[in-house]
């Protein structure tokens, strides 16, 4: 297999992590166990990247959408969250990565919301790598939520609308912080974004795979990576302006 080129892999990596359910169907199972198996790609992928020296890893974990689902799956589906973030807390530290979150966090249920705020103290201080879970998220919520608070300072700070810029809004959405994903995973051969990270994925190069999340590992991973690394990113120049960059 071609070696990855380590100057050469994308800064953040986005994930839509889709599949569970059919895995379970295929093997006559119920869809829990489909997402008890999808956690342990979780574990592999999030063990790869801090590895490979990925800074940034953003997990498409249950979106608002997702709420409409049976009740006993959501059920199922929280209890998972607090059992996984418990049980990594320890591989976190030990592997200097810090956790966040994105997403209409207090729509969760308290005991998974506490939870989580728990795990986001605790990492705070970690500094090799950031693990981002999108919970109860939705890129257009998102939006608009940062639309809000940009109005709300307009009237308070006086910021007039020519003042706003793509950056400004940039600065009000959850993801501020971090880069925009360089790269964006999607499993299961579904060929749409899934109302995910939508101001943020403008020129980020998209990966399908047909490979369902609960199968997807490292050598997975990889060949999404060598994938990237074959791309030429133009963000809207012309070869000509690309060859006459520097490096």
């Amino acid at each position: 297999m071609e070696e990855l080129v380590r100057e050469r892999l994308p800064r953040h990596v986005a994930i839509i992590m889709d599949g569970n359910g059919r895995w379970a169907r295929h093997k006559s199972l119920n869809r829990i166990e489909g997402h008890i198996k999808g956690i342990e790609a979780v574990r592999a992928v999030v063990t790869a990247c801090r590895e490979l020296g990925i800074e940034f890893l953003t997990l498409y974990a249950f979106s608002i959408e997702n709420w409409k689902r049976p009740g006993n799956e959501i059920s199922g589906l929280m209890d998972l969250l607090q059992r996984y973030l418990r049980e990594e807390l320890d591989e976190m530290l030990e592997k200097n990565i810090r956790l966040r979150a994105i997403g209409d966090l207090d729509s969760l249920p308290p005991d998974a919301h506490d939870t989580l705020i728990e795990t986001l103290e605790k990492t705070a201080h970690c500094d090799a790598m950031v693990l981002t879970l999108a919970l109860s998220y939705s890129g257009r919520d998102e939006i608009i939520r940062a639309v809000r608070r940009l109005m709300a300072d307009g009237e308070n700070k006086g910021i007039r609308p020519e003042q706003i810029s793509e950056e400004t809004l940039s600065n009000y959405l959850s993801t501020k912080d971090i880069p925009d994903p360089d790269l964006l995973i999607r499993t299961s051969g579904e060929y749409r974004v899934s109302n995910f990270l939508l101001w943020q994925i403008a020129y980020t190069e998209i990966y399908v795979t047909e490979t369902l999340w609960p199968d997807f590992g490292k050598d997975d991973l990889i060949k999404a990576l060598l994938n990237y690394q074959s791309r030429q990113r133009r963000f809207g120049l012309t070869d000509e302006q690309l060859a006459m960059e520097p490096g």
